[in-house]
């Protein structure tokens, strides 16, 4: 999903678009992989001097109950990036950094396959490691 894609949605869905919102937004979009609310916060304060916690947890809350962020755990936070719609398709993410890379492969057909009679929803599958730059590091 692209910047102008995310304030769209935010605005169908009836949701003021403002100059934070949209830095907000701005932030996860140009971001190479997941990033953290703290991230978040810091990258907001300069512009936004004051900016609290709470108002970045409940817009990144409501950009996830809305599906303009997606979420993953990583070292027992939460991080978030821009929903990616292009096509289905998983991540390996990079525990250090929160960088991705697309993964094309998905174990859903064998899944399904295996739970025959079960009605499975949604699904979610992340690889999680180190990528070349922080291995080095």
């Amino acid at each position: 999903m692209e910047l102008n894609e995310a304030i769209q949605k935010l605005k169908r869905e009836g949701y003021k678009m403002t100059a934070k919102r949209k830095d907000m937004l701005r932030f996860f979009a140009e971001a190479d992989g997941y990033r953290s609310a703290k991230n978040l916060l810091n990258y907001l304060e300069p512009a936004y001097s004051g900016i609290s916690f709470d108002t970045v947890y409940r817009n990144l809350h409501l950009f996830d109950e809305i599906g303009v962020l997606e979420t993953t755990q990583l070292n027992g936070e939460k991080h978030f990036r821009i929903t990616c719609t292009q096509h289905h398709h998983h991540h390996f993410i990079c525990k250090d950094c929160g960088k991705t890379k697309e993964i094309d492969v998905c174990p859903m057909n064998e899944v399904r396959q295996k739970l025959g009679n079960y009605a499975i929803e949604d699904h979610k599958f992340e690889i999680y490691g180190l990528c070349p730059v922080c291995q080095e590091a």
